[in-house]
């Protein structure tokens, strides 16, 4: 039996950035994936003779200068970059407003609302440009995350008057930022606030870490875009790209144990067993607790945590719709975000994102059709503490909001719908191997507990977690920095 430097489990996007990462640095690499497409909770599959966004449908980091942007480039991969603008747009029952790809336009779109307290707004935006401008590079520029080395901490000792905007908040919700600024109840920036914190840092500004949702505030003008066809074809890409580069990337091959071994691990997997040095599992904490097969108190307290905050997050309910395009439609893709009730929580159908396909993305529905993906969010605890005939009770009134959210605030995409395939977080739990269907990782609710980790560490000895669930965050560029960084900490200990 063969070894190899390392075997990464799962290609998601942050088990593929590792895998390209390691191959890049000469490392000799296998992926193993349970479906036969890459791409985890980021994927694009087919149903029916369509083709869905199994989650996410708008990243970031498809800017020329960043990761997935470079790679793109480097590597000459076959994907092209849609840049709509506006971006999203976003509706209540008394409210529209697009969010274009510049933040002064966001900007003088909330001043221009009755009675908006035009100064108030000025001085809040400033400050979240300043702590985004001090925290971004760190994603434009990998090796300014740890691990980090000489030339890394003298570019951060130059920066260092760019962080103290962010002493002030840190451990604080970003609500407290609102409220200092006198903002908390002007409701058109509330609502948009609130929006863009559930999908980003994974709960509400009321509760979310200030520097971490005023960086994610940025996401809409970081290179963030439209990936023609489906995210799809950039895990495809990447995937190929790893096997180009002398790694095996290995489909239908799902992970069943990981056992330590004199020297490395013993990888079990449906097609065989592999030896390797290192493990990088692309899971939840709670399937790398599964895979390891012991007892919880016999496992790594950090392990233990961190299963219980992803426990405390997030399921999605999914609406996957095939729908005929009104007259005049946008050829573009487009992306909407539909609040019903502003005062009500952003959960179980008041608070839908819904994404659809452009014209020029060919092969995902017949000519004159959108797909439609809709997503919104559930907490994992209101399904897990009941049995599943409630549960199943649960997310059908879930998804019946949906629909009628969908007639109050979108009408024209409801005129003509082809099919619909309904998924509920057993569904994504199905086909993603994803533990109780958990999307989003950890909820960054307000706290200093988030800075106690902020670089790739092993679990166990050879034995390291890249994802979601842990640093640098949730989003698809997220993971993949992640990835690229815990390569960079195997590549120097290999």
């Amino acid at each position: 039996m063969n070894w190899y430097d390392a075997v990464v489990v799962g290609a998601g996007f942050g088990g593929l950035a590792t895998a390209l990462e390691l191959t890049q640095r000469g490392a000799r690499v296998a992926l193993c994936e349970t479906l036969n497409y890459p791409g985890g909770c980021a994927s694009t599959f087919h149903r029916d003779g369509y083709a869905f966004e199994a989650g996410a449908t708008l990243f970031s980091g498809l800017g020329e200068q960043q990761l997935f942007g470079r790679w793109v480039r480097q590597l000459g991969l076959d994907v092209t970059v849609d840049w709509m603008d506006p971006l999203v747009e976003l509706r209540t029952p008394g409210m529209r407003l697009d969010v274009f790809r510049d933040r002064e336009r966001l900007l003088a779109r909330l001043c221009a609302f009755p009675d908006a307290p035009a100064r108030a707004l000025r001085d809040f935006f400033t400050l979240q440009r300043h702590v985004a401008d001090a925290l971004w590079p760190l994603f434009d520029e990998p090796t300014l995350l740890p691990p980090l080395d000489v030339r890394a901490l003298l570019h951060h000792a130059s920066r260092a008057l760019r962080y103290t905007p962010l002493l002030r908040w840190m451990g604080r919700p970003l609500g407290a930022v609102l409220e200092h600024h006198g903002l908390l109840r002007f409701t058109p920036l509330r609502t948009y606030v609130d929006a863009l914190c559930q999908i980003t840092v994974q709960c509400p500004a009321t509760e979310a870490e200030a520097p971490f949702a005023l960086a994610a505030m940025d996401y809409y003008w970081r290179g963030t875009g439209h990936v023609r066809g489906g995210i799809g074809q950039l895990a495809r890409a990447l995937a190929g790209a790893v096997s180009s580069g002398g790694g095996e990337v290995l489909y239908a091959n799902r992970v069943k144990a990981l056992e330590p071994v004199p020297g490395g691990w013993r990888v079990s997997a449906r097609r065989g067993e592999l030896l390797a040095r290192h493990v990088v599992a692309n899971v939840l904490p709670q399937g790398l607790m599964r895979l390891l097969g012991r007892p919880a108190e016999q496992l790594p307290s950090r392990l233990r945590e961190l299963a219980g905050r992803v426990a405390e997050g997030w399921g999605a309910v999914m609406l996957y719709l095939v729908v005929r395009a009104p007259e005049a439609s946008p050829p573009g893709p487009h992306h909407l975000e539909l609040v019903r009730d502003e005062q009500a929580p952003f959960i179980e159908g008041n608070h839908l994102f819904a994404s659809l396909s452009g014209q020029a993305d060919t092969g995902r529905a017949p000519e004159g059709h959108r797909t439609l993906t809709v997503s919104t969010h559930v907490a994992l605890r209101s399904l897990t503490d009941r049995p599943p005939e409630e549960q199943a009770r649960l997310v059908a009134s879930i998804q019946e909001r949906m629909r009628r959210g969908l007639g109050e605030l979108a009408p024209e995409w409801l005129e003509h719908v082809r099919h619909e395939l309904p998924a509920s977080p057993r569904t994504f739990e199905r086909f993603t191997q994803r533990e109780g269907g958990a999307v989003g990782g950890v909820p960054r609710r307000a706290g200093l507990h988030h800075y106690r980790t902020l670089g790739p560490k092993p679990v166990m000895d050879g034995l390291w977690l890249v994802g979601d669930s842990v640093f640098p965050g949730q989003s698809t560029l997220a993971t993949a920095l992640g990835g690229v960084r815990t390569a960079a900490c195997i590549s120097r200990g290999r």
